[in-house]
This record gives C-alpha cells, structure tokens and sequence, in this order.
C-alpha cells in the first residue's frame, strides 16, 4: 500500500442560491464549495478555525486553476475531495476534483497555490516543519 499525502472528503448539495435562472451551478460556486474543502484540509494538516483566529496565522490562496467539466445543478449532490499536492519552502498546492454522487460524473477539477501568512503584517511564512513528512508522499485523488 503506496501511503498518501493528506486528504479529506466532504459533500454539498446545491442549493438555489447556488444556480442560475436555469438552475444550473454559477462558477464561482465551485470555488465556494472547493473553499469548504480547503477548510477542512487545513484542519487536518494542523490549521484549525480557532486556532488561525488566536495566532493570526492564515493560509492565504495565490493562484487558482480550474477546470470545469460539466455543469452541475440544482439539487445535486456534489462530493469534494481534497488533498495536499505539493509543498514548496514557503508555499502549497492543494487539489481538488468535485463529483456528481449519484453517478460519479467529474464536475470540476481545480489546483490551488497557498502561502502562509502572519496578519496583520502580512509576513510570508515557511512552512511548518512538521510538514516534512508530507514531501515526496503520492498525492492526487483517491481513485475508485
């Protein structure tokens, strides 16, 4: 068994508010959702909610990719899979890939650039040493 870097699961349903008139996802709620993901990846590499309030230390985002692939819409259920891609000295790549639940269909595939960043001074930061164990680790979805 290959061991992985990090990764979480999460769903969503699309709501009303997410869609158009015609009942299809807007795209920039994707990255709403993608942003719930990268949320809960944050806490699983360490980066709790209250804990990023108390020391001002946030993952702050420096680029996004996105690919969209299909188009969701209302009602769907949509799962998101997140996971650490690669670390750099002072900055991460997280994946993304969200998926239709009820048939598996590909959604959305994104990649996103963070950096670590002390407020309010707006201070790059290294990454956390205990990261390390993270470098050369497999990463990407998991696969059915």
């Amino acid at each position: 068994m290959t061991e992985t870097a990090p990764r979480i699961q999460t769903e969503v349903q699309v709501m009303f508010f997410d869609t158009d008139v015609g009942g299809v996802v807007h795209n920039i709620a994707y990255l709403r959702f993608i942003e719930i993901a990268r949320t809960l990846l944050a806490e699983k590499l360490g980066m709790k909610l209250t804990e990023m309030a108390a020391t001002q230390r946030y993952p702050v985002v420096v680029r996004t990719e996105i690919d969209y692939r299909r188009g969701a819409r209302l009602g769907d259920r949509l799962r998101i899979d997140g996971w650490l891609d690669r670390l750099e000295r002072v900055r991460f790549w997280c994946g993304f890939e969200i998926r239709r639940v009820e048939d598996e269909t590909l959604i959305a595939e994104s990649r996103q650039m963070l950096a670590l960043v002390q407020m309010p001074e707006a201070k790059l930061l290294r990454l956390p040493e205990t990261w390390e164990c993270y470098r050369g680790l497999e990463p990407g979805p998991a696969r059915r």
